[in-house]
Formats: structure tokens, sequence, C-alpha cells
């Protein structure tokens, strides 16, 4: 069966310029026909058991798992634990990742245009990393997903769509139809590493992403109220 997949996704616990919470994500990804969710906070495991038994209501599998920090560079671990926080360096995740190989380490957006992507580090350090995440800030004008998916096919990495959700009308910009047996973590990642995928992609016009821009520094300055 395929199921569809968005494995960066953001809520307003970890997210300033993010205006749902958990619950309402997980609702709005089970009305978009979603079968399996990651949810990735910035720089803190938030993941709760709740959570999941939630979205196990809902009939989606969460994936439990966190956007760290390297410097400002960006590196997604799924199926991680609390103890993901605590990492602070490329060696940091290379040890974690031989300490806990059932986890999966995305290169999110590697070659967006920004302090937080990680450009060289990614080719210095491309044996960390099981798969390349196929962004929606990419477009005719600014293609940043090329490098990205010359980079994956070189060196054997799968190249994975995701919406990296901040705005739930973004969800499905981007995201995967991963083709699984059972719907269950192991079975997920082993399908995404044997490269047993499609992608949909919508990304951002030009437009799109100055209008995302704007929304985000709006959102900033006003006061969140979905911190739950």
């Amino acid at each position: 069966m395929f199921l569809k997949t968005n494995l960066h996704f953001h809520t307003s616990l970890d997210e300033e310029i993010t205006n749902y919470n958990i619950y309402q994500g997980i609702d709005y990804a089970k009305e978009q026909n979603f079968g399996v969710l990651a949810y990735t906070p910035h720089r803190k495991f938030l993941f709760k058991q709740e959570f999941s038994n939630y979205a196990e209501s809902k009939g989606l599998l969460l994936i439990p798992g966190i956007e760290i920090n390297i410097g400002k560079k960006h590196i997604v671990i799924l199926n991680c634990g609390k103890e993901a926080e605590n990492i602070k360096s490329f060696e940091d995740v290379a040890n974690y990742k031989k300490k806990n190989p059932n986890v999966l380490i995305l290169a999110p957006h590697p070659f967006v245009f920004s302090p937080k992507s990680l450009k060289s580090s990614f080719l210095e350090n491309i044996g960390l990393f099981d798969a390349v995440e196929m962004t929606v800030f990419s477009n005719g004008v600014f293609n940043f997903n090329k490098p990205a998916e010359i980079a994956a096919k070189k060196h054997g990495k799968p190249f994975i769509a995701t919406s990296d959700t901040h705005f739930l009308e973004d969800i499905n910009r981007g995201y995967a139809l991963i083709n699984v047996k059972e719907k269950n973590i192991e079975e997920v990642f082993s399908a995404i590493k044997n490269g047993d995928f499609q992608n949909k992609m919508n990304s951002m016009s030009p437009i799109a992403m100055i209008k995302y821009i704007i929304k985000s520094a709006l959102n900033t300055i006003r006061p969140n109220t979905f911190r739950s």
C-alpha cells in the first residue's frame, strides 16, 4: 500500500510563526489523506505518547523527530529520543547514529539560500545522511533542488519530497507516496532507503516565496495563542 507521507512538520509548540497546535495539525493531515507524519520541532524534542495515541486514533502514524541546529545549520533526525537535543556537531550526529541505528537522518533544504541550510557541510558529511530533502522552496528561477538532486544521485541517497510545514495550507506542496506492506516506522524507513516511493511536488513560485516570507514576519510579531 502507498502511504501519503510528510517527514518534516512543525507546530506552534516549537515555531512562533505557526498558528496551529499538534492536534490541529494531525486533524488536518488526516483530512488531507496523509498516512504518515513526522513531527520535527526546532531544537527541542517535544514528542509525547499522547500525540502518538491521538494520531493513531485518526489512523495516522506519527514519527518522533527533531530538527537540530549545528551552528545555524539544520539537520532532521527521525525516530530519535530527547537526548538528540544534545547534538551540537557532525561528530555528535555520527556518534548518535552509531548508538541509535534505527534513526533516519535527513538533510533538509541543503542548498536553499539561507544560513540554516547545510550547503558545503552537506557534501563534507554526506555519509551521515540517509536521505536528502526535495524542498518546496525551489522553482525554475531559484532551483535549489537541482544541486541537491545531483548530489543525492551521485552518492546513492534517496531524494524525498517534504513540505517542511509551517502553515497548514502548504502541507500538500511536497510529500511522498511510500510503498509499504505495514504501517510502521521500520517499514517506512526501509522503503525510503530502497527508493520505493513516489515524490509529489508543487513547489513555491517566486511570488509564493515572497508571500511566505511576509506571512512569517507578520506571525512573528503577533502573539501566538496556540501553544498547546
